[in-house]
C-alpha cells in the first residue's frame, strides 16, 4: 500500500503555532528562573524598592551581579519586571510583587513552580507509567512536590476557607465556634487543619494523611503555630482513618487523587455525626471536556497527567478520576456511597466546594 500524500500546510497557521511554541519555550525556562528568584530572595528584595540596577539588586541579595543582570533581563523580556533604558534600572511592579514576593498574598505563586520542578525530576517515572499502565504514588515524587504544593495551596486556603467556604456549609461554622470534632483527610503538610484550628479555638482537629513525611512536617507546623494542644496529625488512609461522630470532615484537593473515591466516601459517611457535613474542595472543572479547554483547565489537566491520575492508578480500584472530574461525576460518586444531599456550596476560579450530608 502506498503512503498517503502529505497534508497541505497552511504557512500562516504554521507561523502562528511556532510563535505559540516560542512562548512555551520562554515560559518553560522562566519556571526555573522563578524558582531561582524565589530561593535567592530576588523578588522580595525588589518588592517596594523602586527602580534598581542589577548591581544594586546583587548587593542587596549578596549574589553575583553578572548572574543577576541576565536574570533581570529575562524577567523584563517576559513582563515580570519593567526596564527603563534611560536609567538601566529594573522595577518589580506592585501587582507582580503580590504574586511573586508576598507570601501572605492570596495570589502568591512560586510554590506552584516548585511543584512543577518535581514534575520534571519525575518525568522518567511518568513516562514509564504510560508504557506499563501502573501508577506513581504521591509519596514516590520528589520532595519539592510536597513543599511546593503546600506553598501554592496555602494562600488560596487562607483567603477563602474561614471566611467563605466554612460559612457556606449551613450550621457548620456555628458548630465549630461552639466546639466540634473535625477530621481533615489528605491533610498533607497540615495547612488547612492549622488554619481551621486557629479560627475555631473551641474545636479539636485531627489531620490524616497516608504519607509519613507529610505528617511529620504537619506536626512541626502545628507546634510552630501553637495549636498542638487542639490539633493532632496521624498516619491513615481515607478509607480507614479512625474516629466516629465528626461534625465536619474535610477533603482538600485530594478526593480525585484517590484510587477508590467511592470507598473513601462510604468511610466518611460512617465517620460523620448524623447531622455532620463533609466538605469536599476540588479543582474547578466543568463537566464536559470542551468546557475545560481554557488556561485554568490546561494547568489542571497538566497536573493531573503528571500527578493526580498516576496517584489514583497506584491505589486499589484505580478509578483515575483526574483533576478535572467535574461536579457531575463527583456528585454521582458521593450519592452512590450513600450521601443523600450534595450541593455546590461555594466556588472560586480555581476551586469548587461541595457539601455532602447523610
Amino acid at each position: 500500500m502506498s503512503a498517503s500524500a502529505p497534508l497541505p500546510v497552511n504557512e500562516a497557521k504554521l507561523r502562528e503555532f511556532m510563535m505559540k511554541a516560542v512562548g512555551e519555550m520562554g515560559a518553560a525556562m522562566n519556571a526555573a528562573l522563578i524558582i531561582v528568584g524565589d530561593k535567592l530572595g530576588l523578588y522580595k528584595a525588589m518588592a517596594g524598592a523602586g527602580p534598581m540596577t542589577s548591581a544594586e539588586l546583587a548587593a542587596k541579595t549578596k549574589t553575583t551581579e553578572r548572574y543577576v543582570r541576565e536574570w533581570l533581563s529575562a524577567q523584563a523580556a517576559g513582563g515580570f519586571v519593567t526596564y527603563d533604558a534611560t536609567t538601566t534600572k529594573f522595577t518589580l511592579p506592585p501587582e507582580q510583587a503580590m504574586a511573586l514576593a508576598d507570601e501572605q498574598s492570596p495570589v502568591f505563586l512560586p510554590g506552584f513552580f516548585q511543584a512543577v520542578s518535581a514534575c520534571f525530576k519525575d518525568e522518567a517515572k511518568i513516562s514509564e507509567a504510560f508504557r506499563t499502565g501502573k501508577g506513581v504514588g504521591w509519596h514516590e515524587h520528589d520532595h519539592a512536590l510536597f513543599v511546593g504544593t503546600e506553598r501554592f495551596f496555602r494562600p488560596n486556603y487562607r483567603a477563602h476557607l474561614i471566611n467563605e467556604w466554612i460559612p457556606a456549609l449551613g450550621d457548620t461554622a456555628a458548630k465549630l465556634q461552639a466546639g466540634a470534632r473535625v477530621a481533615d483527610v489528605g491533610c498533607g503538610l497540615g495547612t488547612s487543619t492549622i488554619l481551621m484550628a486557629g479560627a475555631f479555638p473551641k474545636s479539636t482537629f485531627v489531620g490524616f494523611d497516608y504519607h509519613p513525611q507529610s505528617i511529620e512536617l504537619a506536626r512541626e507546623a502545628a507546634a510552630k503555630a501553637g495549636v498542638s494542644d487542639r490539633v493532632k496529625f496521624e498516619i491513615a488512609k481515607a478509607k480507614d482513618f479512625p474516629g466516629k461522630g465528626y461534625q465536619l470532615v474535610a477533603f482538600f484537593d485530594c478526593l480525585h487523587d484517590m484510587g477508590d473515591p467511592e470507598g473513601a466516601a462510604r468511610h466518611v459517611l460512617g465517620s460523620l455525626d448524623a447531622n455532620g457535613a463533609w466538605m469536599i474542595v476540588e479543582p474547578f472543572a466543568n463537566d464536559k471536556l470542551e468546557d475545560n479547554l481554557n488556561p485554568i483547565g490546561r494547568v489542571f489537566y497538566g497536573a493531573s497527567t503528571m500527578l493526580c491520575t498516576p496517584a489514583s492508578l497506584s491505589q486499589e480500584v484505580g478509578l483515575g478520576l483526574g483533576a478535572q472530574a467535574g461536579e457531575g461525576r463527583l456528585s454521582k460518586i458521593l450519592k452512590s456511597a450513600g450521601f443523600t444531599r450534595v450541593r455546590r456550596a461555594a466556588e472560586t476560579p480555581f476551586n469548587i466546594v461541595l457539601e455532602a450530608r447523610p
